[in-house]
């Protein structure tokens, strides 16, 4: 998951996690316990981004590989929701990925000392910060692929201090129908909000965003609420449907007249 399993924080927390009976998931999970219980060494993992032994490098790579397909006018897209955005190297790489011409969108909860909107360097960089009545806890790793996207989720900031210094776990979304729901779903959401969001400018200084002439107001989070409440409601309607229709009969006797 993006964050801790804990009775306070998940009262306020927005997170995301992954139930998975992936054999080769389950696996590697097991052999970084093992690691990190010292029953045995770390021995490298397939699918799974470890911080501070592969996850800095395979994101470099991510990025680059973004970077070449829009050089050979194949386009490029990447997407990433972070609390912070601090280390360098990346920070870099995003830059020269923005001047290949790869479209990037950076949804930063706090610090960012990457400069979006600069001419020749980063113009084509967009980051916004959602500050609601739920801490944005998240993390979203969205990389186009040439049409076939790669989506990951964890628990790793880009700071210095997640990516060498901690044991982080990243790790991809398989399913097709989860990575639909994610990139169709979740990720649209934020980057529409125009009520939570401010954009921060090539000057350093954020400033609240504005709808664009036409669309609805949206804030991501009370839309995610709906959601939630919509699909609970449904499967009620569902559950109540396979009823016996003696229990749907009584059910219905002793509801209250208005």
């Amino acid at each position: 998951g993006t964050g801790n399993y804990h009775p306070s924080t998940a009262r306020f927390y927005t997170d995301m996690s992954l139930f998975t009976a992936d054999h080769a998931l389950g696996e590697e999970v097991a052999m970084l316990f093992n690691t990190l219980t010292g029953l045995s060494e770390f021995k490298g993992v397939k699918q799974l981004l470890v911080a501070p032994f592969q996850m800095h490098d395979i994101f470099l790579k991510l990025i680059n590989h973004e970077r070449d397909l829009a050089t050979e006018g194949k386009g490029g897209r990447i997407i990433v929701k972070l609390n912070s955005l601090v280390e360098e190297s990346l920070i870099v790489a995003l830059y020269e990925a923005s001047q290949a011409g790869v479209e990037i969108d950076l949804i930063v909860r706090g610090i960012c000392c990457l400069r979006p909107g600069v001419p020749g360097v980063s113009e084509n960089i967009r980051v916004i910060s959602i500050v609601g009545r739920f801490l944005e806890h998240s993390r979203i790793f969205y990389f186009g692929n040439g049409g076939k996207p790669k989506v990951y989720l964890g628990s790793a900031d880009w700071m210095p201090r997640n990516l060498f210094r901690r044991v982080e776990v990243v790790f991809p979304v398989l399913d097709p129908g989860l990575r639909k729901r994610i990139t169709d779903v979740i990720i649209p959401g934020y980057l529409n909000d125009c009520v939570k969001a401010h954009v921060l400018g090539s000057d350093g200084v954020y400033t609240r965003a504005v709808c664009p002439p036409g669309q609805e107001p949206c804030q991501v989070q009370l839309h995610f609420r709906n959601l939630a409440r919509k699909s609970a409601s449904l499967r009620v309607e569902a559950k109540t449907e396979k009823l016996p229709r003696e229990v749907k009969k009584a059910a219905a006797s002793n509801t209250p007249s208005s």
